[in-house]
């Protein structure tokens, strides 16, 4: 039996999936999740992920799975594309105040500490705890973020 739902509520549900790498924002703030679209008593969500070979994809789908069959609905098929390419541009100025407020440093071309938002910053590393990350200190507060490389 085909449970009636609304793409409104489909999209509420994957707003609560936060992003395993980054959970202060959600899978659909980072506009890794593309598209809703019923057809054929089917529910076709589509995901792209922030680089192809980026290993949370996986756990990504599980949760929208989970998310998805907790409110009894079984009609759905994941799609994973990767083009367009995943880009930074696809966040919003409030998912960047989001990242920041969680201590990352939003992506653009001129990175500000997020703990005294200054731009006295260095790189420490090109790669932080992830491999859309990079690790920075800060030369005035001395405190060590993340930021998100622009893409």
């Amino acid at each position: 039996m085909v449970k009636a739902v609304s793409k409104d509520f489909i999209w509420e549900l994957l707003e609560k999936i936060p992003d395993p790498e980054i959970p202060a924002v959600s899978i659909v703030d980072l506009g890794i999740t593309r598209e809703v679209i019923f057809k054929d008593d089917q529910i076709h969500i589509t995901i792209t992920p922030t680089y192809s070979g980026c290993p949370a994809i996986s756990f990504m789908k599980k949760e929208i799975v989970r998310s998805l069959e907790q409110n009894g609905i079984n009609n759905y098929q994941i799609h994973t594309t990767l083009s367009p390419p995943w880009t930074t541009d696809w966040m919003s100025d409030e998912v960047k105040a989001k990242l920041s407020d969680a201590g990352i440093a939003p992506p653009g071309k001129l990175v500000h500490c997020p703990q005294c938002d200054t731009k006295n910053v260095e790189v420490i590393s090109e790669f932080g705890s992830t491999a859309c990350k990079a690790l920075y200190k800060c030369n005035d507060c001395q405190e060590p973020f993340h930021h998100f490389k622009q893409f």
